[in-house]
């Protein structure tokens, strides 16, 4: 299912006109992750898969302060280093009177006093550079070595702007990117794999978005738009899984040319998925529920899935359409 899942740290740069952390699409995703996972059983602990759904949301708010922590440590990582230079026998002049632009980092110093981030990471008892400090150490040295650092440190002093900048090169370049970071985080949190490219937008976003006189709720962000997006989630999960045989049938009626062992499972679950849409949600137009799936089968499933799974919907819309069974309210949604 996760293929060559490491392109996903890639960072991935959006434009959403309300900012939240969670779109549709990744809600989709989430629920497609657990009824893959669910292996097509009806008679399974629906409560427990729905109590992993909104987990496995929440999460993401953990992952989100633990790379915000990363960089608040990554400073503090900085000014021990400065300290022990300073203190060391032989100092050198340079030891003793560095440069102290980094420390000094207005948007690190921002982080690092923020007092609602210092009670969210209390909260969500995120403690993960304190148990594993050799992570710190990494993004540390490869941020003094490169080219990023040199050129920021070429001077003393720097502006708000000139701060804010470098604080994002810092996140795109040396932390996102990072191949032990990825692995941590990969052993710490599996789902956490599909959720950094959506983390890692969200941080540059607000880090790009960030004033010197911005409140300290500027780095809380909301994970969710709101309750009807959190109940969608929910209701898509349980109603695609209290129906799985009757979809299935569906579907094997409309392949019967296909060996259903080719069918990717993958592909299988975002159709069944889809029907739920068709039948259980008469809010949301038939075109935005296929190109969603499309969308998710180009980059979870086969090459040929997209096409494959158009093809199906187009079918069964049509069939509903001549038989007016579609369930759908309101103009513009057929």
């Amino acid at each position: 299912m996760q293929g060559e899942r490491r392109t996903f740290f890639a960072l991935i740069i959006g434009f959403i006109k309300f900012f939240n952390m969670l779109n549709r699409r990744h809600i989709r995703i989430k629920v497609m992750q657990i009824i893959y996972a669910f292996n097509g059983n009806e008679s399974d602990d629906l409560q427990k898969n729905e109590r992993f759904l909104l987990k496995s949301i929440d999460s993401m708010l953990d992952l989100y302060f633990i790379l915000i922590s990363l960089l608040i440590e990554v400073q503090k990582k900085a000014e021990s280093h400065l300290d022990k230079s300073q203190k060391k026998h032989l100092a050198t002049s340079e030891d003793k009177n560095p440069n102290k632009k980094f420390v000094n980092n207005e948007v690190l110093l921002q982080l690092k006093n923020n007092a609602l981030i210092k009670a969210s990471l209390e909260k969500r008892k995120i403690n993960n550079w304190d148990l594993d400090s050799e992570y710190v150490d990494v993004i540390f040295k490869a941020l003094i070595s490169s080219e990023l650092y040199k050129d920021y440190m070429a001077t003393k002093t720097s502006t708000f702007k000139e701060d804010k900048l470098f604080v994002v090169d810092l996140f795109k370049e040396i932390v996102a990117p990072n191949e032990k970071l990825y692995d941590y985080l990969e052993d710490k949190n599996i789902t956490w794999v599909d959720d950094l490219p959506v983390v890692n937008t969200a941080i540059v976003k607000l880090l790009r978005k960030n004033k010197a006189t911005s409140s300290e709720s500027h780095f809380i962000p909301k994970l969710i738009k709101d309750d009807d997006d959190k109940a969608f989630a929910v209701e898509l999960l349980k109603k695609t899984i209290l129906n799985l045989s009757a979809f299935s049938e569906e579907i094997q009626e409309k392949t019967q040319n296909w060996d259903k062992d080719r069918i990717a499972n993958i592909d299988f679950v975002l159709l069944q998925m889809a029907i739920c849409e068709f039948q259980k949600f008469p809010s949301i137009p038939v075109k935005v529920t296929i190109n969603e799936y499309i969308e998710v089968a180009k980059e979870y499933s086969t090459p040929k899935s997209s096409v494959f799974i158009n093809g199906v919907l187009d079918k069964l819309v049509k069939e509903y359409n001549d038989k007016g069974t579609l369930n759908k309210i309101g103009r513009g949604l057929m």
